[in-house]
Parts: structure tokens; sequence; C-alpha cells
């Protein structure tokens, strides 16, 4: 089994410019089929990776 630990002294690196990240920015994409949010980080911008919510009816 593989624990999931909760850790506030360690700061994530983005996998794309090797920085520590301080922010992480989102979009809404808007489509039929319901809500889509793009991550990406705040300070190269590449994407960090992308949610669904599922299904239009649920918000």
């Amino acid at each position: 089994m593989i624990e999931i630990e909760e850790r506030e002294d360690i700061t994530p690196l983005c996998p794309h410019c090797s920085e520590p990240t301080r922010t992480i920015q989102y979009r809404a994409l808007s489509g039929l089929l319901g809500k889509r949010y793009v991550y990406f980080c705040g300070l190269c911008h590449k994407v960090l990776g992308v949610s669904q919510r599922k299904g239009f009816w649920m918000g």
C-alpha cells in the first residue's frame, strides 16, 4: 500500500523549469460535456495538468 503524507516543509519543483512552484495558476476551459481546468506553473506557464468534472450536470 502507498501512503499519502502531508508535508508543509517542502515546496514542489516545476517539472519543466525546475523552480519551486510557489504559485500554480489555472484557467477554465468550456466544453459541451463539462468544465475542465488547465493548471500551469506561475513562472514558466507550462502545463502541469488538466482536470475534468465528470458530466455537465455536476456544474
